[in-house]
Order: structure tokens, then C-alpha cells, then sequence
């Protein structure tokens, strides 16, 4: 077996010469003339009712293919119904008990024209928003579709917010219509939807909200207001609705990022720019360059992830996509590979987080299933260590897979930095942290202080130039002026991106990035990235995760405290932890003043991501702040427990 993988990891590497070669014409001709770029791949990939007049228009943002129009709905669905595409899968789901649902594009021209009949009974018209609250089902993604279809604005709210967050968003958006569903299961546990919509509406003053539309997910019973409640199938009958050709920059949905701190932004995204953006880089960096490619996704609609690799690029493309309502861990920890196996996917899309717990299971469990299908995976989220970079090529694709780690943002609405496998062409993939070149249309640099470029291995912060490429946002909801974006994205480097992220490229000219810039330990005048340290962490044969955050300490400025999970087979104990601690010294220096804490979980939210913050507040006793989104409340006992055994020891 170590053999084949060698064989199959060398194989790949022989290419690197000629496909970088490729890579860095291609790259060249995208930043010299990004209109002839861009123009072209929007003729190939995009129907359009009416050509574009003007490339594109820079102004503090980039506006792209002015002047054209399309409907977004009629690419995703429409145009497929007279090839062979028709009664291809477009969407495949399954639920954690065992229901499973596959739409051909036939069936899902059929429901999409249902829900776009029923907004419009509803008086939705073109340009009114409408929030969608709703599980990962086809219906979430067909009530997304049936607002483009009659160019309405949807503003997808993650499902696992609570009412405080959703309420912030609809009041945010002036919404005119809520799409969710009575309830739905995850991980075995009954999550009400609607109850959670009325209580959200209750805490509203300036309610805009004029129905509420409830798909009947699961048959409970729940709250019903006459006169404002709809449920679906009431209303939801068929009429096919003639897709209302838009303006290329009109605005196909908000997304809110969900900030720790601070007012939501409505990060608004265009339809041209965005779906010309969105499925080159599913092409590329996905690697769906093949009719018959099958992608599934860990993530949901309600991130940007979701947007634009699950709903959009995917079915813009003609692909089939699978999606699984629960965590992609459950019922059992293989459930994902089950899903991989069962519909042949040639991606798997995840989280580097999700790959880091994954490891802590072995490798004995992924051996009952045949993941030969696959030929890429997909991570993106967070940085990716060594440690699960390693083993997601050697144990999850047997040293046959492409691991394409990406880096972008819900502003920037597809990758920027990353690989790409399914042009085809295979740069050489390195270990750790590194998220790649910068992909063709991205202008990206890394840094000083004050501006200027930082050199080879030397840590900046990550910027992008303008042209900005035409998946990026084209501006924040309530903000005309574009005061809010220039505050919030440019005042730091004028005329310039600032992503927030510290990163450095090397001599090759890959981009590392280290994490967020707000999430950096000042150890004895020294910055190091939290991310750095957690990279160090993983690499220990015994380490599955770690989370690590700064304590303010009056000697050092900050110790780092890190909180570790073990793989199975490892225990808990002192010399474990000393031997982690001399680690990280001997990778990092002995600035890392490193303490140890040994839980079961993390806590994470549902897409993966490691809430740091709720750490440090557990541990300095702050505000913990809003956690509807945690995924396993245990993983909050599990720190109170470490941190317990911290203060017990300190005062014994």
C-alpha cells in the first residue's frame, strides 16, 4: 500500500514543470486584460437574454458584464432540459433516517416554477427580499432557485441561528417573505423551525414580514397565524413562470456574515459576475470539469459555500450534487464515506476542520467502504495542517486524490487562492498550510504594515488589488455610499482588499495563510498566528485537533493555552503533555510558552469552524455572546472541566 501511494503521489508530481508552466500563462493573460478573460469564459459558460455592453467597471468594488441580463434560474435549469441533462440528477438528498430524495433537472424545473408560483400568489415581484430559514433539503435549495427565477433577492439564513440572529437579518433585509419548515432532525435531535421564526418575529418592531411560508418537513404540530401563515403545499401548485431576465449587476441574494461583534453584514452578491465567477472556479478548482463529475458537499445553504457549490455552480454546469441534512458524521462516523461510495462522488468538499476530526477515528472504518471514485477533495474553512492534509491523500485517496485546499470569503464568493485540478492542471500540491497560487482574475499580495510587499516566507496581511474578479461581492446591503464597505475593506490599505488574514509566500510563490489577523498571540513581543501554533500542535503523531487562544500573562504578554484532542488509542496524561509542549518548541522556538488542555470535542459550529472566542470567554469569564450556532453543546462542558482542572491546580 505504501508503494501504490508513493507511485501514485510521484506520478502526479512528475507534472509540476509543464503544468505550472500552463498555469502561469493562463494566470498572466487574466491580470493583463481581466475584460478579454472574463468576457470570453462568460460566452462559454452563461445563456444570456441580452449581451453585455461593458466589460466591466471599477469603481471601489468591481462591477462586471454591464448592461446584459440573464435570469439565474433559467441557467440552472431551463437551459438543460433540451439535452441530455434532463433527466440527469441534479440534486441527490438523504436525512440521517434514511430518506432519500434524487431530482432529475425535469423534476426540478417542476418545483421551482411550483415555489416561484407560490411567491408571486404572495405578491413577490422582482428586486422585494425574502428570507429563507429551512433545513438542507431540495426544497431550501428550490425556494432559493424560485427567487431568482422572478428576480427577488433571497437572504439565506443558516438554520442552525437562533431567533435573536434571524431577527437581526430580517429586520436588516426588510424582508417581505420567510420561507422555513416546521422542523426538521439533526443528529437526532428535533430542531422547530417556525417556533424559532415567531419568536424572531416577536423581538421586531418594524415588522416587514407579510407571510410566512411553512414546507411541512416533518409533520409536527406547530403555531399558525391566519391571514400570515401559508403552508406550501396550500399554495404551491404548479404554473410554469417565465424567468424574469435581469440586469447582470442586479442583485441575486444577501448573505450575512455572522461576526462576533457588531451589526451583521449583508454581503450583497451580483448575478452575472457571480455565476460567470462561481462556475469557472467549479470547473477549475472543484475539479467538475467532467459531464458525469458528482460533487458532494459537507456544507449548507446557509453559508457561501453552500451558494455557490451546492446550489448554483453545480447545477449552472449541468453537475449532480449530493446533500445530506444531518452532520456528515451521523448517525455513524462513516456516514460521509457511505454517501461517497453510494453515489460514485468525484469531489468531496469539506472543511479542513472536519478532515482534523476525522482522524481521531483511525483509518480501519474508511477501509469497508470503496472510495475509488473520488479523484479530488476539497477543503476550505480554516487552514489545513500537515496532519489532516496527510491523511485525507493517503488514507481517505490512497495517494490518488488531489487535495485542492482553497482560501476565500463569503465576500469574495469563490476561491481565490488554491489549485486547479480540473483544468486539468495538477500543481504540485505541499503539505500544511498552504492554500496554493492565487487563482487566474486574483491580483493577490501579502503585505507589511505599510503597504508594501513583504518578502519570500516573511508574514503580512493578505490583500487583493483591483480588478476585483466577478464572483466578488459588489457591496453591503444599506450601504449606497459604499461607507460601510470602504470602512470595514479598504481603510486599512486604500484602493486595496485587506482580507483580515495574515499569510506569507514562500519561494515558489505559493500563498500560506496563517489565520486571522484579529486571532494573534503576542508571546514576549513576538506575533504568531493562532493557526501556526495549532499547525505545530497537529503535527504530533498523537494530536487529532487543537484549538489554541492567547491569556494575557504580565511577563510574556500571552501565553498560548491550547485545548487538545487525542486520537483514539491515546491518554491523557502529564507526559503526554510535555512531550506536545517540547514539540511545538522544537518546530516553533522556545517563545511558545505552550500550556496544555486535554478534552473530548471541540466546540465548532455546524460548518465546521472552531469558535475560539467562546473559548477565551469561558476561560476569562467575558460574555460568551451568541452560540446558536454550536454544534455539540458537550464540547462547552468539556473546556469548563479543562479549565476547572487549570484553577485547581493554580490554587490547590
Amino acid at each position: 500500500m505504501v508503494q501504490e501511494i508513493t507511485e501514485n503521489i510521484k506520478e502526479i508530481e512528475e507534472k509540476v514543470d509543464y503544468n505550472t508552466r500552463i498555469y502561469r500563462e493562463i494566470y498572466r493573460e487574466s491580470i493583463e486584460n481581466p475584460g478579454k478573460f472574463w468576457g470570453k469564459l462568460g460566452e462559454d459558460l452563461i445563456d444570456w437574454f441580452e449581451p453585455w455592453k461593458e466589460i466591466y467597471k471599477q469603481e471601489t468594488l468591481t462591477k462586471w458584464f454591464l448592461g446584459g441580463k440573464l435570469n439565474a434560474s433559467y441557467n440552472a435549469i431551463d437551459r438543460h432540459l433540451n439535452s441530455s441533462r434532463k433527466f440527469k440528477a441534479a440534486i441527490i438528498w438523504e436525512s440521517e433516517k434514511g430518506e432519500r430524495k434524487i431530482l432529475t433537472y425535469q423534476d426540478l424545473f417542476y418545483e421551482v416554477n411550483r415555489w416561484a408560483n407560490a411567491l408571486k400568489q404572495l405578491g413577490v415581484k422582482k428586486g422585494d427580499r425574502v428570507t429563507i430559514y429551512m433545513p438542507l433539503t431540495p426544497e431550501g435549495v428550490t425556494a432559493m432557485l424560485a427567487c431568482a427565477r422572478i428576480g427577488a433577492i433571497h437572504s439565506v439564513v443558516f438554520a442552525g441561528f437562533g431567533s435573536q440572529a434571524l431577527a437581526d437579518r430580517i429586520a436588516d433585509a426588510q424582508s417581505k417573505i420567510v420561507i422555513t419548515a416546521d422542523g426538521y432532525y439533526r443528529k437526532g435531535r428535533l430542531i422547530e423551525l417556525k417556533k424559532t421564526v415567531d419568536d424572531a418575529l416577536s423581538k421586531l418592531q418594524d415588522n416587514s414580514v407579510k407571510n410566512i411560508i411553512i414546507f411541512r418537513r416533518i409533520g409536527i404540530e406547530i403555531p399558525f397565524k391566519e391571514g400570515r401563515d401559508v403552508f406550501f403545499d396550500e399554495i404551491g401548485k404548479y404554473k410554469y413562470i417565465e424567468p424574469e431576465p435581469v440586469e447582470a449587476t442586479h442583485p441575486l441574494f444577501i448573505l450575512y456574515t455572522s461576526g462576533t461583534t457588531g451589526k451583521p453584514k449583508g454581503i450583497v452578491h451580483s448575478t452575472g459576475g457571480y455565476l460567470v465567477g462561481t462556475a469557472t472556479m467549479l470547473l477549475w478548482s472543484y475539479g467538475l470539469s467532467q459531464e458525469n463529475d458528482v460533487l458532494f458537499n459537507t456544507s449548507d445553504i446557509g453559508w457561501i459555500v453552500g451558494h455557490s457549490y451546492i446550489t448554483y455552480s453545480p447545477l449552472v454546469m449541468g453537475r449532480s450534487v449530493v446533500i445530506y441534512e444531518s452532520a456528515p458524521d451521523y448517525p455513524t462516523p462513516d456516514k460521509w464515506a457511505e454517501l461517497i461510495e453510494k453515489y460514485k462522488a468525484t469531489t468531496f468538499g469539506t472543511s479542513a476542520t472536519f478532515l482534523r476530526y476525522l482522524m481521531k477515528y483511525g483509518e480501519d472504518y474508511i477501509k469497508a467502504h470503496d472510495l475509488s471514485s473520488l479523484r479530488i477533495i476539497v477543503t476550505n474553512g480554516e487552514p489545513l495542517n500537515y496532519a489532516p492534509w496527510k491523511y485525507g491523500l493517503e488514507i481517505i485517496g490512497k495517494g490518488r486524490v488531489f487535495m485542492s485546499h482553497q482560501w476565500w470569503q463569503t465576500e469574495t464568493g469563490a476561491p481565490n487562492l488554491g489549485y486547479m485540478p480540473g483544468y486539468p492542471i495538477f500543481l504540485t500540491m505541499k503539505s500544511g498550510p498552504a492554500s496554493g497560487f492565487p487563482l487566474p482574475g486574483n491580483k493577490i499580495k501579502v503585505v507589511d504594515e505599510n503597504g508594501n510587499p513583504t518578502r519570500p516566507r516573511e508574514r503580512g496581511y493578505l490583500i487583493i488589488e483591483p480588478p476585483f474578479p466577478p464572483m466578488m461581492m459588489i457591496g453591503m446591503w444599506n450601504d449606497d455610499g459604499n461607507e460601510r464597505v470602504i470602512k470595514t475593506y479598504f481603510s486599512k490599505f486604500p484602493n486595496l482588499y485587506y482580507t483580515g488574514d495574515f499569510a506569507m509566500i514562500d519561494e515558489d510563490g505559493y500563498v500560506w495563510v496563517s489565520g486571522r489577523a484579529d486571532e494573534t498571540l503576542k508571546i514576549a513581543g513576538h506575533r504568531i498566528g493562532a493557526g501556526e501554533v495549532e499547525s505545530a500542535i497537529t503535527s504530533h503523531p498523537a494530536v487529532a485537533e487543537a484549538a489554541v487562544i492567547g491569556i494575557p500573562d504580565p511577563v510574556k504578554g500571552e501565553i498560548a493555552h491550547a485545548f487538545v484532542v487525542l486520537k483514539q488509542g491515546y491518554h491523557q496524561n502529564n507526559e503526554l503533555s510535555k512531550e506536545i509542549q517540547e514539540h511545538v518548541r522544537k518546530i516553533m522556538g522556545p517563545i511558545v510558552l505552550l500550556e496544555v488542555h486535554f478534552v473530548n470535542a471541540l466546540p465548532k459550529t455546524r460548518s465546521g469552524k472552531v469558535m475560539r472566542r467562546v473559548i477565551k470567554a469561558v476561560m476569562t469569564g467575558s460574555n460568551i455572546g451568541d452560540i446558536s450556532t454550536l454544534e455539540d453543546e458537550a464540547s462547552m462542558e468539556e473546556i469548563k472541566k479543562a479549565i476547572e482542572v487549570l484553577r485547581r491546580q493554580l490554587n490547590p
